[in-house]
């Protein structure tokens, strides 16, 4: 668990490899993650050429962890997998649908985060990219994605160069629900929401793109309501695309 309440995400990553042998046995040993009628229902796409690094980069708004990471790992929503084992058995998927994606997404969200806790114990540094969802057309078309098979989750991972700052935590009470939900009211959000607030370095990120408030931060600049509905469209899409219906 200590390792957990020390965890920082890494974005710089000495010259040293990653050697086959222990990302294999990382690979491996996440597979005992939970997962959905025992089928696993994930790929990882395993990316270590310079040259795959930097056609993969674009399609993360070139953050340069992408390009000098050890390792780039693309975890994929897969059904292709076990429709082909459907088809090859005398039996019939159903597996195109938004229902079977929702399944699969999980199936591999599961299995990414527990990769990257045994990483990490390992002594690895990682860093999650929530870009993988954004610009999926790139990733799909890179990495030559067949039907069924999409990215949620790109990891890159090599061995630390940096030590972070942890990063502040909403407290306890902000994210757990005794029985039943309870709905926020005006005093929760304040309480809740204090301490991030008025860190020093959220005060100046405020006043520096001048900002009243933190979450207007998040709602004008980082994650807008026009870029979402657009990179939305563009992600159902891609979903068509590779064959659900959605």
């Amino acid at each position: 668990m200590e390792y957990i309440k020390k965890h920082r995400s890494i974005r710089k990553y000495t010259d040293e490899d990653v050697s086959a042998g222990l990302l294999n046995e990382i690979l491996e040993a996440a597979e005992r993650t939970q997962t959905m009628g025992n089928l696993q229902l994930y790929s990882v796409v395993v990316t270590r050429s310079k040259a795959m690094k930097e056609k993969l980069a674009p399609a993360h708004f070139n953050q340069p962890m992408v390009a000098a990471a050890p390792v780039v790992l693309t975890v994929c929503a897969d059904f292709n997998r076990t429709t082909r084992w459907a088809e090859e058995r005398n039996a019939n998927p159903g597996y195109d649908n938004f229902l079977s994606f929702i399944n699969a997404a999980t199936d591999a969200l599961l299995y990414t985060q527990t990769l990257c806790n045994i990483a990490e114990e390992k002594g690895l540094g990682y860093c999650f990219l929530g870009t993988t969802v954004y610009q999926p057309t790139s990733i799909i078309e890179t990495l030559k994605l067949p039907k069924l098979v999409f990215p949620v989750a790109t990891i890159t991972l090599g061995w630390p160069d940096e030590n972070p700052a942890l990063t502040d935590r909403l407290p306890l009470a902000a994210i757990v629900h005794e029985e039943e939900y309870q709905d926020y009211c005006a005093s929760d959000i304040d309480s809740y929401y204090r301490e991030k607030e008025h860190l020093e370095e959220n005060i100046r990120f405020c006043e520096i793109n001048n900002k009243e408030t933190l979450a207007q931060i998040f709602t004008d600049i980082r994650y807008t309501k026009k870029d979402n509905e657009a990179m939305s469209e563009g992600m159902m899409a891609a979903l068509r695309r590779q064959g659900f219906n959605v």
